[in-house]
This record gives C-alpha cells, sequence and structure tokens, in this order.
C-alpha cells in the first residue's frame, strides 16, 4: 500500500512537472510569434501568439488550482453525507435531487462512487445517504461543498402547487490512508449488527450483516449496510468513523485558530453556501463566492465546477451577508 502511494506521488508530481515545462515552451513560443509578428506587421502571426497565450493561461489556472489542493488529505479519495433538512417530504426529495447530482459531477470526472448507507423517505427522496467517492483529489475539490444547500421551488408535492423552500446538509470526509493514523481505543467502540432497512420488499436485508458502530466520547453513529458481509461492512464502517474523527479534530483546531475571523461563517458547517431556485425564476447561487448561472437543470446535472473552482481559489462575494443562513 505504502509503495502505491509513492507511486501516485510520483506520478502527481511528474504530470506538475511536465505542465510547468510545457507553459514555460508555450510562453517562449507566444514571444517568438509575437515579436515576428510585429517585424513582419503579419496579423494572422500575431492572432496565432494571442491563442498560444489564451491556451497558457488556462495552463496557468490549472497549476494555481493544483496550488490550493496542497493539503495532505486533498489528494485522498472521500466519504460524501447528504441529509435532509427540516420541511418532511420536500427536503427528503431534495437529498435525493443532490445525491443525483453529485453521482453525475463524480461520473464526469472519472470518479468511482460506492454506497454505504441510506435511510429512504416515507413518500419519496432520502433522510440520509453516505457514500464513498475514489478518485484523484476527490476530496479536495468535494470538501468545496460542505454546508447547506437551500433549494426554492413548485413543491410537486403540494396539490396547491405553492412555494415551498427545503434544506439539505452536505458534509465531506477524506478516506485516511497510512500516511494518517487515528488510534480509536476499543473501550470507546460499540459496535453491533443489525438488519438493513429499507423501502421494503426485496431491498430489505434479511440477514443481520448491517454494520453499526456508536463512538462513544462523541456519540457519533456510523452504519454500513451495502457490502456483502460482516466483516467488509465492519471495516467499510471503521473507515467512515475515523474519517470523521478526523473531520472532527480539524475543524476544533480551525475554529481555535480562527476564532476571531469575521470570514469564519463562510467556511463552517451548518452556514447556507448556496441556493437552487426553480420558481418564480430560475438561478443557482452561491452565497460564498458569487458565482451564479441561470442553466439550473445543467448546475442539478452535475455541472459544479464554475462553483466548486471559484470556491477553492479563494474567490469571494463582495455583497455576502455573514449573518446570511
Amino acid at each position: 500500500m505504502q509503495a502505491q502511494n509513492l507511486l501516485k506521488q510520483k506520478t502527481e508530481l511528474e504530470n506538475v512537472v511536465h505542465t510547468v515545462e510545457q507553459a514555460e515552451r508555450a510562453l517562449e513560443d507566444a514571444k517568438v510569434l509575437w515579436e515576428l509578428g510585429q517585424e513582419a506587421k503579419d496579423a494572422s502571426t500575431l492572432e496565432e501568439a494571442s491563442a498560444v497565450v489564451a491556451k497558457l493561461e488556462e495552463s496557468i489556472r490549472g497549476l494555481e488550482l493544483q496550488r490550493m489542493l496542497a493539503e495532505k488529505t486533498d489528494r485522498l479519495n472521500c466519504f460524501m453525507d447528504i441529509n435532509a433538512g427540516a420541511g418532511g417530504t420536500e427536503s427528503m426529495d431534495w437529498a435525493a435531487m443532490l445525491m443525483r447530482m453529485y453521482m453525475r459531477y463524480c461520473e464526469q470526472r472519472g470518479w468511482k462512487v460506492e454506497m454505504n448507507d441510506m435511510v429512504e423517505g416515507e413518500e419519496a427522496g432520502y433522510k440520509n445517504v453516505s457514500f464513498r467517492v475514489e478518485g484523484a483529489f476527490a476530496y479536495g475539490y468535494l470538501k468545496a461543498e460542505i454546508g447547506i444547500h437551500r433549494l426554492v421551488r413548485i413543491s410537486p408535492f403540494d396539490s396547491n402547487a405553492r412555494r415551498h423552500t427545503s434544506f439539505a446538509a452536505i458534509d465531506v470526509y477524506p478516506e485516511l490512508d497510512e500516511e494518517v493514523r487515528i488510534d480509536i481505543p476499543e473501550k470507546d467502540i460499540e459496535l453491533k449488527f443489525i438488519r438493513g432497512g429499507g423501502a421494503g420488499g426485496q431491498k430489505v436485508n434479511k440477514t443481520s450483516s448491517t454494520a453499526q458502530l456508536r463512538h462513544l466520547p462523541t456519540g457519533m453513529v456510523v452504519t454500513c449496510q451495502t457490502e456483502r458481509s460482516q466483516n467488509a461492512n465492519r471495516e467499510m464502517a471503521f473507515k467512515i468513523l475515523k474519517a470523521r474523527l478526523y473531520d472532527l479534530e480539524m475543524k476544533k483546531r480551525q475554529e481555535a485558530k480562527d476564532v476571531a475571523e469575521a470570514a469564519k461563517a463562510d467556511i463552517a458547517f451548518g452556514s447556507q453556501i448556496r441556493s437552487y431556485v426553480l420558481a418564480p425564476y430560475r438561478l443557482v447561487k452561491d452565497l460564498r463566492t458569487g458565482v451564479e448561472t441561470g442553466n439550473v437543470d445543467k448546475v442539478l446535472d452535475g455541472d459544479l465546477d464554475a462553483f466548486i473552482v471559484a470556491q477553492l481559489m479563494g474567490v469571494k462575494n463582495p455583497n455576502r451577508n455573514p449573518t446570511e443562513n
């Protein structure tokens, strides 16, 4: 495993070096083309130089983004939790819409998604969903989505066709590798195997293979029911618990460090980060960065790069009200 991690890091560093070398060559080519075009007063050569510069700028932006993903956990796989907020069926349906949106985003990036646990709503959607994402820099990108997501729409569950506001919370934890050790004393764990929940019929787990871990000091409960055996579910549940405990410790340290900063509201779990409005107009707006688009369908189909990159690059919305939740 350690050798695989080293090879993976080696490949990533080689890619960075290759990109930098390409950028240097492109810059030199652009300079030569520009000088030739100026001397010969050749518009086509000047246009070619401009095209090279435009491509170079795109490459530099990619390098800058990589620099922002420099934390040792950024390159790791991750776990994502989606929890429906207050609002009953409406919020549970919103949680299902968010699950589809993130799965589409992961698919577009070539990442692998594995379900760990889900609790279905009585009428539609999910009360909560937990899944694992495997791919390069999965945690680095998806951590930008942590927070409260708000949906405004004409409810399909309201016979009077009234407008409803729904909320769902997103949290993301890195899947820790051998470089990050989290030791959990056996006395702090309560483990039991239960029958999995579901909507009924074939979806009900008829054997007690679902692993449920309770971390006694924090009260955290982790459930995993999608693996084929008790041992596999237990192992995945421990991975998720370790990831959550690591995330909790990092948040405590961040809070202690930044308690005096007004910008803390922008990154704290529990703050509203984005609004998705389907009625009376159509708009998705990120409240942290100010990035917005009227193409709601495209966003809900997984087109999230504009929002995620802006957050990772530290773009701030100058009109953000820090008390807006």
